[in-house]
């Protein structure tokens, strides 16, 4: 953006800026000894009190960035995360700090919500792109968190808790100013990271709809539609409304609704006067490739995220069993295959193969059979839920090292596991030079993957809605396409028809014209 635009944007409201800006002076004079004590807001051209330099504050947040990656899953569907890039891409050219390097993620949860951390580090819970109905409507949630980044939101309340400290050298006098809401950072210091959480939580009113009038400017610049921002803000409240309805729950998306009530006469105005501003850069709207890049997402909880046992607990629905790989360890699927791999592939993985039996064997004699002969040690029987099985360690004929192998009965199948394991340390690395069992390393390998191999187990009444994921699909209403009838046949488990008709923007009532594309989950 130029300078007049960021002119206009601090003369957007002049009685605000006028009441505000002698304190921040004031301020700024009582703190001339403290580095980067006053600046220049980038996006709104304001002055803002600030205790950081924009080459600290990127370096926050590749720290925080990493803090939150090992406390959260990604949610692996490459096209979508593509797609998601592209369009915050597409927005971060027009805003107002174009030359941070912007980094976009999708979280695989089921919740509401969104944020984002200094230096322009996004991220959209896959839960709300789920109720989510245009490509416009996720380019507002993104231009929003945009927009947090281009004001520098979390910087500046990382600045009113650090001066909430200073405050009482200096008397008392900037308390009001420097603390505002009261926000101190201490107060949700049990977190991994506080500048996450601040983002979750939002940052206020005034900086929220700030964030969004920004974030409706960067939508029109980028040729969207502005008010899609109060589309997908309509969208959540209404779930939001249902979440008190049904289970006493509130919050949701920065819990700002309460800062956003549905009738806000400020909000609807300062959209409405970004969009007509310059209408000619609306472009027409196009979500077949929204739709394209939404198909097939999933909805509610994902096997890979749940929490409840532990991470790593893998449904095969399929083939009706259930086991626990090692911890942060990666599945790879097929349909008869389920190929376990540890963060560094060196450090070994466990592949399990569904093959029918032909034959009355024993799962010894399976198991050897499959080995070509090759000698069994650790030879030793499974006995594991009422499942029969064998297990052992054996030499890879391809490799030449040991590996920990077994089978396992379950119906008509059995079960074939293969884990390759580290070498010893020092070893020599020709592929001919087995590892030896005894070695500190292999023998912890090896702990890990019987572990595993001893955890399945055949799928229990009860556990199905936990085997299966639901997923979106998108069909084309007819003229007698009604929610109730759609209810009846989904896979929700609960306020089926409550849920399809948020899904589409269609709550608390509603019903889409014939032709037009609805969202079901199957």
């Amino acid at each position: 953006m130029g300078i007049g635009m960021k002119t206009k944007r601090f003369f957007h409201e002049p009685g605000k800026v006028a009441a505000r800006g002698w304190p921040f002076l004031a301020l700024c004079l009582a703190l001339l000894a403290l580095p980067s004590g006053c600046a220049v807001n980038p996006a709104t051209g304001a002055p803002n009190l600030v205790l950081m330099s924009a080459e600290r504050e990127k370096k926050i947040g590749l720290e925080e960035h990493e803090k939150i990656m090992q406390g959260v899953i990604l949610y692996e569907n490459e096209a979508l995360n593509a797609y998601v890039s592209e369009i915050g891409n597409r927005l971060a050219k027009v805003g107002d700090r174009p030359e941070l390097e912007y980094q976009f993620f999708i979280i695989d949860s089921p919740e509401i919500n969104a944020f984002a951390l200094p230096g322009g580090y996004i991220y959209v819970n896959r839960g709300l792109l789920n109720f989510l109905n245009a490509e416009a409507e996720l380019a507002g949630v993104i231009g929003h968190e945009i927009a947090h980044v281009t004001a520098r939101h979390s910087v500046q309340q990382h600045a009113r808790g650090t001066l909430a400290q200073v405050a009482a050298q200096l008397g008392g006098f900037v308390t009001s100013v420097a603390t505002g809401s009261g926000y101190v950072g201490s107060q949700i210091s049990q977190v991994a990271s506080i500048w996450a959480q601040a983002g979750l939580s939002g940052y206020g009113r005034e900086h929220e709809l700030e964030a969004d009038r920004l974030g409706a400017e960067y939508l029109r610049d980028a040729g969207y539609d502005p008010m899609a921002m109060i589309d997908a803000l309509s969208v959540l409240k209404h779930h939001e409304d249902f979440q008190r309805l049904t289970s006493n729950r509130g919050g949701g998306y920065h819990g700002l609704f309460a800062s956003h009530p549905r009738n806000d006469q400020r909000l609807q105005q300062t959209i409405a006067s970004v969009r007509n501003l310059d209408p000619q850069a609306i472009k027409p709207a196009d979500n077949s490739r929204f739709r394209e890049a939404t198909e097939g997402m999933i909805f509610g909880p994902s096997r890979r995220a749940k929490t409840s046992e532990t991470r790593n607990r893998y449904y095969q629905p399929l083939l009706g069993y259930t086991m626990v790989f090692p911890e942060n360890w990666f599945v790879d699927e097929t349909t008869t295959t389920a190929t376990a791999t540890a963060p560094s592939p060196a450090q070994g993985s466990l592949t399990v193969e569904a093959q029918r039996l032909r034959s009355n064997q024993s799962p010894r004699d399976f198991l050897v059979a499959h080995l070509q002969g090759a000698p069994l040690e650790k030879s030793e029987a499974l006995e594991q839920f009422r499942l029969l099985g064998h297990t052992g360690i054996a030499v890879n004929a391809q490799t030449g090292r040991k590996e920990r192998v077994a089978a396992i009965y379950l119906g008509s199948r059995a079960y074939l596991f293969r884990a390759s394991l580290p070498s010893a340390p020092n070893a020599p690395s020709a592929p001919s030079e087995p590892s030896a069992p005894g070695d500190a390393s292999f023998e912890e390998a090896d702990s890990l993957v019987l572990e595993a191999i001893r955890s399945f187990r055949p799928i229990e009444r009860g556990e199905e809605s936990l085997a299966q994921e639901l997923r979106i699909r998108y069909v084309i209403a007819d003229e007698n396409f009604d929610y109730a009838v759609a209810a009846q046949n989904s896979r929700i488990s609960d306020h089926a028809e409550e849920t399809l008709r948020l899904l589409n923007g269609d709550y608390p009532i509603g019903s889409p014209e014939p032709g037009e594309w609805v969202k079901l989950v199957e």
